[in-house]
């Protein structure tokens, strides 16, 4: 094939976006469908910073599938653009990095810096109307994949300003199975409202015909104090520190902390930049992290209450904190379009120059508040130290090539290449019994697990690590745990959570997944972890023989039979009732199996889903229950 110039592509207008998508918003999966939602949301969002909004609607499609963002600021200009002679409506859709963010006039700070946002999400529907209201009319215009479907018309006079855009993700990009998700974008508004204290957001979901608001004029103590709740932990000191400064000079326009500690084993520290959730923190949070750690060094220094044969670090200092920082700059360099990460590398002294005073001044004001929180951090030192001796015993028995001191429970492989072998984690001797006899003795290990195992999320590290069933889990996998965790280690590139296809069985899934996203997050960051996905039914209809995972799938199996009235059902009240062969048939064997592997896509929404739904406050189980009891079948409930 000839190499010449006629062989070079060049890409025009928006059709690099529909080419790459996942250079501009992270991929096409269900996190990138959510992405085109929150471009249009923080732009309104933008409005809000500058002063010009108080209001934002998002509203659901029927079907899931199209959203609609409103705002009540200026409204997108419509006039004509001096030098493109096209409207400026049109512009900002049609164009890549084009837009009012980029000499300052426009807004002073914002969210969005490429000018890509809005063009980005046109290019990616199938269909998009912008609705602009401004200069006491309402103007419309609609777009299908990124080019004009109709001119920019007058529809008539109308009061006030703002900005109403709809649109509908392109299936030729996304396919047809994802719909936005209610309780991710809930969840994605009320942190916003949290971030921009006064700013009211309202969302309507006409799938689920429910209407929520949210308002929360406290801003981040508001937040700070749902977040505390929510743990479910006991506070170490009654009132938060909380640093509110506006107008700064420089790149640093507004910063807002607020800071919390609690008697948890686990740190929450969240951070944004211009109203976004910087998941992967940045400069902004490390200057908090360096302001905090100074501070408290400098108290203790002056107060002579350094504990000798103890040393202090920076992970004692969070333990147990609960920590929100909300810093709006001016030129903000994030990492990537997905923007999670704070880049600009002179915002952390100004952060660390301004907190540390602040917080510092705050300890010897509040000298009880401060002893309350050094006596906390000296025995999150003290209990690292214990566990560091206790996981160091347990990861000297884990050795990737050693066959010693395993757990007696524990049947282990002939393989000793990590990359091809897999544990299964069982519940139940039973059930592990037919796994041992069911797997593949080259490469297939089987630990089975006695019962429901602890809660990492309510246990403290001294409980955890004296859990002889969690204990064998880590002693199998030699990885280690906390800070000898070693990733190289590990002796199973694929373990799985082999539990009955039931509400318990769902339950100990949890709570090992719990445990693993607490104790050893790195395994499911770096996809070693899956959930087995046994049948709860068995269909025979003559010689064939059908496998449904739950009721659903039972019934969708059902639909397809020509004669229904001839299958014969079998429901598995536990894998102890599968023979082996048909575990291996149905839930170890690579070539016949299902699983499901484990990820996380949003962490601080993950990390919150845990906090709420695993902690010890038990009222937001309620609330989860209750919301979802429509789902629960009969045979669960027992009635």
């Amino acid at each position: 094939m000839a190499y010449d110039a006629s062989s070079i592509e060049v890409l025009e207008g928006l059709d690099p976006v529909r080419k790459r998508p996942a250079m501009y918003i992270g991929g096409t999966d269900v996190r990138g469908y959510h992405h085109l939602l929150w471009e249009i949301v923080d732009n309104a969002v933008d409005e809000a910073i500058n002063g010009h909004a108080t209001r934002i609607d998002v509203t659901l499609d029927g079907d899931g599938r199209g959203a609609t963002v409103s705002d009540n600021g200026r409204g997108i200009p419509v006039d004509k653009h001096p030098k493109f002679k096209r409207s400026a409506l049109e512009l900002i859709l049609c164009t890549l990095h084009a837009g009012g963010k980029f000499g300052g006039s426009g807004y002073a700070v914002s969210g969005g810096l490429h000018g890509v946002g809005s063009s980005v999400v046109n290019a990616l529907s199938e269909s998009l109307e912008a609705t602009v209201v401004r200069d006491g009319f309402r103007h419309r215009q609609s777009y299908a994949r990124g080019v004009p479907a109709s001119r920019l018309s007058r529809a008539g006079e109308a009061r006030g300003s703002g900005t109403t855009i709809h649109f509908r993700p392109d299936v030729k990009i996304f396919g047809n199975k994802h719909r936005f998700d209610v309780d991710t974008i809930v969840s994605r508004l009320e942190t916003k409202s949290y971030l921009h204290g006064g700013l009211r957001l309202r969302f309507r979901s006409s799938e689920k015909e429910n209407f929520q608001e949210f308002h929360h004029p406290g801003g981040l103590t508001d937040y700070l104090q749902t977040l505390v709740v929510r743990s479910g932990k006991a506070m170490v000191h009654a009132d938060p520190f909380s640093l509110t400064l506006k107008g700064k000079d420089g790149s640093l326009a507004a910063l807002e902390v607020v800071l919390q500690w609690t008697q948890s084993p686990d740190a929450v520290l969240r951070s944004y930049a211009n109203g976004i959730p910087t998941g992967n923190g940045g400069t902004h949070e490390n200057g908090l992290k360096q302001a905090m750690s100074r501070a408290i060094r400098g108290w203790m220094t002056h107060r002579k209450v350094v504990p000798k044969g103890v040393t202090i670090i920076p992970e004692d200092i969070r333990e147990g904190l609960v920590g929100l920082v909300s810093a709006f700059v001016q030129e903000p360099q994030f990492q990537g379009q997905t923007k999670d990460r704070l880049n600009n590398s002179e915002i952390a002294g100004m952060v660390e120059s301004a907190v540390r005073p602040a917080f510092e001044q705050w300890l010897h004001d509040y000298p009880q508040t401060a002893e309350s929180i050094v006596a906390r951090i000296v025995l999150a030192a003290r209990a690292r130290e214990a566990s560091r001796a206790a996981s160091q015993q347990v990861t000297r028995k884990g050795a990737v090539h050693s066959r010693l001191h395993l757990p007696g429970k524990l049947t282990d492989c002939s393989s000793t290449d990590p990359s091809r072998c897999e544990l299964f984690l069982v519940e139940g001797d039973s059930a592990g019994g037919n796994a041992k006899q069911g797997r593949d003795r080259r490469y297939q290990a089987v630990l089975p697990l006695r019962g429901k195992v602890l809660n990492a999320e309510r246990a403290t590290a001294a409980q955890i690590a004296s859990n002889r069933e969690l204990q064998d889990v880590v002693t199998a996998l030699g990885c280690g745990i906390g800070k000898d965790f070693n990733l190289s280690k590990l002796r199973y590139h694929r373990i799985f959570l082999l539990m009955d296809a039931d509400s318990d069985g769902h339950h100990i899934a949890t709570l090992l997944l719990t445990f693993l996203f607490r104790m050893l997050p790195d395994l499911i960051r770096q996809g070693h972890v899956f959930l087995a996905q046994p049948p709860l039914y068995r269909i025979d209809v003559g010689q064939d023989t059908h496998w449904a995972l739950d009721d659903s799938d039972r019934d969708r199996i059902f639909e397809g039979l020509r004669q229904p009235d001839r299958a014969e059902v079998s429901r598995f009240k536990g894998l102890g009732e599968m023979t082996a062969e048909e575990l291996r048939q149905t839930t170890l064997d690579p070539a016949t199996r299902k699983s499901l592997r484990v990820g996380v896509h949003q962490p601080l929404e993950a990390d919150d889903t845990v906090s709420s739904l695993m902690g010890k406050d038990p009222s937001a189980r309620f609330r989860f229950i209750m919301d979802h009891a429509s789902l629960a079948s009969a045979e669960e409930l027992d009635v």
